[in-house]
């Protein structure tokens, strides 16, 4: 479907749990977008001219204001409309957490020949401690959620979220072990979420985009 010229510019890719948590608050939010799918090895030089930085999501406005950060575009997106009052679970901590140590332990457990002066020439053992070490965040999720059904109450907010698509990565590093593990509060709140229709309606695989491309709808007005 072809957008009107007059819709945000929204630079993402699929895989990155950054910017599925943004997409999932657009579309909760209700804010139609110029999609662009960015390929992160030959980053477009248009996303690169309006965020050097060069990671996703951003989201260009209409009057050229620039978000470069997912929280940040997630916070403006349900400023605009929060149906769901994400808001109310916007807990600085439990966020913090995760895009902090969490984020640590989880790329050196997914990709630990990355860290090649953190590892000591002895990798398993370096990858096997930061999967232990994020265990540990997981045991405190679920410690939470033992009685509630999300990680600030019974309904979803923003920090379930901002954190559900880091430890479905986690979860998919090594799926029988993550299943293995006595979180089980943690593991079906983990199931919920990839089974929601939300998760579903932002998940799409779109080509990457080139410049000159028809611009591509994302929203719930497109579905």
């Amino acid at each position: 479907m072809n957008a009107p010229t007059n819709l945000p510019t929204l630079y993402s890719f699929r895989r990155c749990p950054y910017a599925m948590r943004a997409r999932m608050a657009l579309w909760i939010a209700g804010i139609t977008c110029d999609l662009r799918e960015v390929k992160l090895a030959n980053k477009p030089e248009a996303m690169l001219q309006v965020s050097p930085k060069g990671t996703v999501p951003v989201i260009v406005q209409q009057d050229g204001t620039v978000l470069e950060e997912s929280l940040e575009v997630m916070r403006w997106a349900l400023s605009q409309n929060d149906p769901e009052d994400w808001l109310s679970g916007d807990n600085a901590d439990l966020i913090g957490r995760n895009d902090g140590p969490f984020k640590h332990a989880l790329d050196r457990y997914k990709y630990p020949t990355r860290y090649p002066d953190e590892a000591n020439g002895d990798e398993d053992t370096f990858r096997y401690d930061h999967r232990t070490k994020g265990l540990l965040i997981l045991q405190q999720l679920d410690q939470r959620l033992g009685d509630q059904k999300h990680l600030c109450g019974d309904t979803r907010t923003l920090a379930d979220i901002a954190i559900f698509p880091f430890i479905r990565q986690f979860a998919n590093t090594d799926r029988d072990w993550f299943d293995e593990q006595g979180i089980p509060h943690l593991q079906e709140w983990l199931d919920r979420h990839l089974a929601s229709d939300l998760f579903a309606a932002i998940m799409p695989k779109y080509a990457v985009w080139q410049e000159g491309d028809e611009p591509v709808v994302f929203g719930q007005a497109a579905a």
